[in-house]
């Protein structure tokens, strides 16, 4: 199984998760891409400085291919299912946390 595979089922099950989680009140979608881009520039940052490093490598047998600098672009499908299902998750437990405390005495 190559690394990519295993990336797009991890951001389908993140949207399949953050659908099924999404209710009124959460983040705007600016909010959402501007996390997206600045995590999408940390991990091109720190992955290259890590990579550089030696600290790890990646074998190109299960890589696609496409690098941004040294590092793979599954390297950032990780980053983008974070903005994509903690909002909705976040938001779930905050309602729930919400409903405990008006029931509680």
């Amino acid at each position: 199984m190559t690394y990519l595979l295993l990336c797009i089922g991890f951001l389908l099950l993140a949207l399949v998760a953050a659908l099924l989680l999404r209710r009124p009140g959460g983040p705007s979608m600016g909010a959402l891409a501007l996390a997206a881009v600045v995590l999408v520039v940390l991990t091109a940052v720190f992955d290259n400085v890590m990579i550089a490093a030696g600290l790890f490598a990646y074998s190109d047998a299960h890589v696609s291919g496409l690098r941004i600098g040294a590092a793979p672009v599954e390297d950032f499908t990780y980053p983008l299912a974070a903005v994509i299902l903690l909002p909705g998750l976040w938001n779930r437990v905050r309602r729930h946390d919400d409903v405990r405390r008006r029931d509680d005495p």
